[in-house]
């Protein structure tokens, strides 16, 4: 399966059913009054992680997801049926971003727990019926809400793949040949740099209570935390990791060893700093090479709790593996970055917001306000009133005159324009 960790989407919730205008005509029952029923809710757009997904392949051709509207009210004050949510799977490990204006990203959602769910698009409310507009004053009102705008944004998923412990290292240390040793994952493996192109995960069981998830993360070179070799998409997956197996190939020179071990611990910093905090075990490998061997012999003064092992041969494999289960135990869970408020919710005193244009109109604008807009029928005269009765009780008209609104000057809300009066 070809591994996609990172894909971009559009998500709409469902909008709101119409509220309904509609009269009782019931025999004996002379002037029935209103009974337009509501209109039902539009569904949500739900994110759920899935233990069993391991990529977000299935975005690759698929970018576009949208909830069911909400059914119109009826007669008899019947109301209309509520949309189901919309479920959207995706792996564990996910990273939810909402994509704001000008490019900015927020971050809304870390997905890494089974069955996690996180709303992404509200459904519209459904508009009120008719019945609900009836007063002393006005016993037969002959208009409806209409439903509810539904949600609409982007987002960008992140798969930041979930492990107890990863493998890093230059290409070719030994990393592809230790995680198939060690698990029944089958990596591609050569003597070529960059035969791992995607991580790769292992469960590793050592006894009926002692495994863990290894994962191979494909080789890091110098300048990988600014993108060499797609570096930078492959260090976000060693993040998610409690421990870090840092693998270092035997078989070259004693200070070519200790410069790449440098590299890779420079460009784990430079990625994160917190990287260069988080436990890790040394190893050689390939000490089935004499001279491998000796370097290994050679720099356990220099470098503490070193392992030597042999994936070939199986040496040092089981006490690597029993010591990295040791440390994952006794290590803390990755820091995780939290999520920020997935909606900016105006304050009563920014409610609205209005603007001059250069033509002398008013743009009035706001979020409630757009919505009440697209809820008013405005072909209905009583209609247009009780939205003009909102705007009033919020402050626009008040604010209009302020800023030197004359009657006959053009007030533009949500795409309809007004004579202000």
């Amino acid at each position: 399966m070809q591994f996609i960790d990172e894909a971009t989407i559009t998500v709409a919730g469902g909008k709101g059913g119409d509220g309904a205008v509609a009269w009782r005509r019931e025999k004996y029952v002379p002037k029935g009054g209103p009974a337009g029923g509501d209109g039902g809710r539009g569904g949500d757009v739900v994110l759920e992680a899935v233990p069993g997904l391991s990529t977000l392949i299935d975005f690759r051709f698929k970018k576009h997801f949208g909830a069911e509207s909400g059914k119109a009210g009826g007669t008899s004050n019947k109301s209309g049926k509520s949309a189901d949510d919309l479920n959207v799977r995706v792996p564990l490990g996910t990273l939810v971003y909402r994509i704001a204006e000008g490019g900015r990203e927020e971050l809304v959602a870390d997905l890494n727990e089974p069955e996690q769910r996180v709303r992404v698009a509200r459904g519209g409310r459904g508009g009120l019926g008719n019945q609900h507009f009836a007063t002393s004053t006005r016993q037969a009102p002959r208009f409806a809400e209409k439903g509810e705008p539904a949600e609409t944004c982007t987002l960008r998923l992140e798969l930041k793949l979930l492990a107890d412990c990863g493998l890093v290292g230059l290409p070719n240390a030994g990393k592809s040949t230790l995680l198939a040793a060690a698990s029944a994952a089958r990596p591609k493996i050569a003597d070529y740099p960059f035969t791992t192109l995607e991580p790769q995960l292992g469960v590793v069981s050592l006894g009926p209570e002692e495994s863990f998830v290894m994962v191979d993360i494909p080789g890091l070179i110098e300048g990988a935390h600014g993108g060499a070799g797609l570096g930078d998409r492959f260090l976000r997956h060693v993040e998610r990791t409690r421990v870090l197996i840092h693998l270092m190939d035997g078989s070259q020179s004693l200070d070519e060893i200790l410069a790449n071990r440098r590299v890779i611990e420079n460009e784990l910093s430079a990625w994160n700093p917190k990287l260069g905090e988080r436990p890790t075990l040394p190893v050689v490998t390939k000490i089935d090479l004499p001279d491998a061997r000796e370097h290994f012999e050679q720099l356990r003064a220099q470098i503490p709790g070193l392992h030597g092992i042999s994936a070939a041969t199986g040496e040092g494999v089981r006490e690597l593996l029993f010591a990295a289960f040791r440390t994952i135990a006794s290590a803390p869970p990755p820091e995780v970055v939290k999520a920020d408020t997935p909606r900016f919710v105006l304050t009563p005193q920014e409610a609205f917001e209005i603007a001059i244009e250069s033509d002398g109109a008013f743009v009035v604008s706001g979020d409630r306000i757009e919505r009440l807009a697209a809820m008013t029928d405005f072909e209905s005269d009583e209609g247009l009133g009780r939205f003009e009765a909102i705007l009033a009780k919020m402050g626009v008209d008040k604010r209009l005159r302020e800023l030197g609104a004359k009657d006959g000057d053009t007030v533009r809300i949500a795409g309809h324009e007004f004579d202000y009066s």
